[in-house]
């Protein structure tokens, strides 16, 4: 076998059929639309159409609701912030903030904002400007004599 030999199996690929070519073609007049209504016609999309069968999309029960109040926050341990500064990633006298983090690849995105979560431990003195900490986050940083200024208010985790 040769590079120039290789092609398809038979019958792997049918030729296009040319529509609407003459009623000789067996694909002319009407071109394989049947005949009149409204999906012979151009720009039809009955889309979830199942010819009067109850849609699949009413079928199904329904469940929840999407909120459109919510915030998607990134979610930050203390323990990784330390990491961050260990590794000469985040400066030890600037406040942190999301642009901070995302600078320092803590976070990929800025997204909503940032909640500090209290996982692992926190040795530096630190100024947070975070969107939310939890109540182990808030006590981890001011245990090593940093302080937290919440920009707006979320749930306790």
């Amino acid at each position: 076998m040769k590079l120039n030999e290789i092609r398809d199996n038979e019958g792997a690929t049918k030729n296009r059929m040319r529509v609407g070519r003459g009623i000789g073609s067996g694909k002319g007049k009407t071109g394989g639309r049947g005949v009149k209504g409204q999906t012979s016609r151009s720009g039809v999309a009955i889309k979830g159409f199942e010819g009067g069968q109850m849609p699949l999309h009413r079928r199904l029960p329904k469940r929840g609701f999407n909120n459109i109040n919510t915030r998607d926050l990134n979610e930050v341990n203390v323990g990784r912030i330390q990491q961050a500064i260990e590794a000469g990633k985040l400066d030890k006298g600037a406040t942190v903030t999301v642009e901070t983090l995302v600078a320092a690849g803590v976070v990929s995105k800025p997204r909503d904002g940032v909640k500090i979560l209290g996982v692992g431990a926190l040795t530096t003195k630190l100024a947070f400007e975070v969107f939310g900490a939890s109540k182990s986050a808030v006590e981890a940083i001011e245990k090593a004599g940093g302080s937290v200024s919440l920009l707006g208010t979320v749930a306790e985790a």
